[in-house]
């Protein structure tokens, strides 16, 4: 696999995290990867094959050729059907909100198509991207693109903001009430101010970027044992830290770190 990012334009710097490409050939036998809840939303653009997305009981789905994923808020299983080809925006937390007119709480664990997103505006820009030589003119177009559509830089909630940076200071170790003491506002308008804007409350991005952060530590081998790393990332036991590594993961640490998950080692590695 091949994996690169790429830095945002200068004024979209407050919105995107990173560009991001990977490029694969296709397997004889495709295996199923799983993508773990990072508290960012991403707007992706398939180039290559498509790949089929595991939903409950078994069922699945051949993703839209490009999207935006809402949060997740469960790991997400999907699988390649030929050569891989993907550029993707990865936006902040709070990054997607200030493009789109849709409740980012309803797009949680679903992949919007385009269209349904922008209308003619998306389709066009999808074609654009697709038939785009390289990855320098794909990251042209969408900052055109993005540009175009963000009238006022501040439509971001300030507080939000600040939170979301002080969430990821101090790597979800943070309590909400101390997030609203810090802010002067109760747990309820922080509450509604986070689901409006990032779709997630603050407790649920919390323990996002905590794991996050627990995940980082696992895949490169920063860890003497689980107990270990329960107690750098300040769970209360380590029967806690593998319960909600599980819930966002689908594994214990145990059979994660043994499975050496390509995409995970990719991202986060």
């Amino acid at each position: 696999m091949n994996y690169q990012t790429f830095e945002p334009n200068q004024d979209l710097t407050a919105f995107i995290k990173c560009y991001w490409t990977l490029e694969s050939p296709k397997e004889e036998t495709p295996e199923k990867q799983t993508i773990v809840p990072d508290g960012c939303m991403e707007m992706i653009f398939h180039y290559g094959d498509l790949y089929k997305q595991y939903l409950d009981k078994g069922n699945s789905i051949i993703q839209p050729k490009c999207f935006v994923i809402g949060q997740l808020t469960r790991p997400l299983e999907i699988e390649p059907t030929g050569e891989t080809g993907i550029f993707s925006v990865r936006f902040h937390p709070e990054g997607f909100m200030p493009f789109t007119t849709n409740p980012i709480k309803e797009m949680e664990n679903t992949a919007v198509s385009l269209e349904k997103l922008f209308g003619k505006d998306g389709q066009e820009i999808e074609q654009q991207v697709l038939n785009a030589n390289s990855t320098s003119d794909k990251i042209k177009l969408i900052d055109r693109f993005l540009l175009d559509r963000l009238t006022n830089f501040e439509t971001i909630d300030r507080i939000v903001r600040s939170t979301v940076e002080t969430i990821i200071t101090a790597n979800g170790q943070l309590s909400v009430d101390e997030m609203s003491r810090q802010t002067n506002l109760n747990r309820r308008q922080l509450l509604r101010k986070f689901s409006s804007d990032i779709g997630l409350s603050p407790k649920q991005l919390s323990r996002t970027i905590r794991l996050q952060a627990a995940l980082k530590m696992l895949l490169n081998d920063q860890f003497s044992n689980l107990s270990h790393l329960a107690y750098e990332n300040e769970y209360y036991d380590q029967a806690h830290f593998i319960k909600e590594f599980k819930e966002f993961t689908g594994s214990t640490p145990k059979e994660f770190y043994g499975t050496h998950l390509k995409m995970s080692s990719l991202f986060y590695g």
